[in-house]
């Protein structure tokens, strides 16, 4: 655990790292360029040695309201490092100070391993990888060809016959190195393997569930940080509509009371999502005493924040422009960043199929079932 004097350090780190972010965002976002420069000023900060669950939690949401982009990565990058002690093979001590990323995308085309001496050779190519482009060490998911069972093993990510296509190129998450990876014959030492799945795991079957809750932190971000911008520029330069009656936009009743809705909606997003990040280190630390049971309670709070945050991060990064006006549209301020940052990332898996989970166990107690999404 970590003392509440060393989680207000690293939030002052992160208020830091955010502020630095915050100065060229948009400018950073145009260019598209790989993340190298951010990934390294994480490393330079600190933020990617921090162990404790809920300041991992914390860090990520400061990071991601100034950029979504970085918060992204730096929340992939902690799940990454705890999902690693989701199974039951020894874990290689690594640097604090690397940068993980994973290769695991469930519903991509399949990487295979073959036995090799006293490990494996993985080839194969997966069209998703966030972050692996600029990480430090992989964790990777592959299907053994002579068995036919998965495994989860790590790599450095520079390792001889890994290929980054460098090919996403998408209209939001611009910074995130999310393109595809492949592998050729890639050595993967016998000390390096995590464990093989096991499909009626509760415990394994929480890293599903790691990634829907970083989502969900990243959309309440994203809401809050299109939120704060905005709220900028209505204080200083939004002008109020002339049939208003009033001097100035913060004493216009119906800007007031739409800036109430929103921050009411996405304080409210934000709490839940903390509620849900909170249950899964419950969870998490249970280890294998984590019951069916326990895991699908954990899965309906993680699907409702999802839900919520989804709408709210949507709903929040488009209405904002209604507040600042049609000056605020020009390409110079980059404030559509916010809505195509969340409309990109909030279609990483159909929130629907969410929706429907916490209905079914809501009304018959239908648990979800272990998938990589759910």
């Amino acid at each position: 655990m970590t003392s509440t004097d060393g989680r207000q350090k690293w939030l002052t780190v992160a208020d830091e790292v955010a502020g630095a972010l915050r100065v060229d965002a948009a400018e950073r976002d145009r260019a598209g360029a790989e993340p190298v420069a951010e990934v390294e000023a994480l490393r330079r900060s600190g933020l990617l040695s921090v162990r404790d669950w809920g300041t991992q939690q914390a860090v990520t949401r400061v990071v991601a309201a100034a950029d979504a982009n970085v918060g992204h990565l730096l929340g992939y990058h902690y799940l990454q490092v705890w999902r690693r002690g989701l199974f039951d093979g020894p874990v290689v001590e690594e640097d604090a100070d690397l940068f993980w990323a994973g290769v695991s995308n469930p519903l991509d085309a399949a990487l295979e391993l073959t036995p090799a001496g006293d490990g494996f050779t993985v080839s194969g190519r997966k069209t998703f990888a966030t972050g692996a482009s600029v990480a430090d060490r992989l964790v990777v998911s592959a299907t053994r060809a002579d068995t036919g069972r998965k495994l989860t093993f790590t790599l450095d990510a520079r390792s001889p016959g890994i290929r980054y296509a460098g090919d996403w190129d998408n209209i939001g998450q611009r910074l995130t190195a999310s393109g595809g990876v492949a592998f050729d014959a890639v050595r993967v030492p016998a000390d390096r393997v995590l464990g093989e799945h096991d499909e009626t795991s509760p415990r394994q079957s929480l890293a599903a569930l790691g990634f829907q809750a970083v989502l969900a932190r990243v959309y309440v971000a994203l809401a809050e940080g299109a939120l704060a911008e905005a709220a900028r520029y209505t204080r200083g330069t939004t002008r109020p509509w002339f049939l208003s009656g009033v001097d100035s936009a913060t004493a216009d009743p119906y800007v007031l009371a739409t800036y109430g809705e929103l921050v009411s909606d996405v304080e409210a997003a934000g709490l839940l999502a903390d509620h849900a990040a909170t249950a899964l280190g419950d969870a998490s630390d249970r280890g294998a005493d984590l019951t069916v049971e326990q895991r699908a309670s954990v899965a309906a709070l993680i699907s409702s924040a999802k839900v919520v945050s989804t709408r709210v991060a949507n709903h929040t990064t488009a209405k904002v422009f209604e507040l600042c006006g049609a000056r605020a549209t020009a390409a110079g301020y980059g404030f559509d960043r916010f809505w195509r940052n969340a409309r990109t990332l909030t279609l990483h898996d159909p929130v629907a199929y969410k929706a429907r989970e916490v209905g079914a166990y809501f009304l018959t107690g239908e648990r979800a079932p272990f998938t990589g999404y759910s």
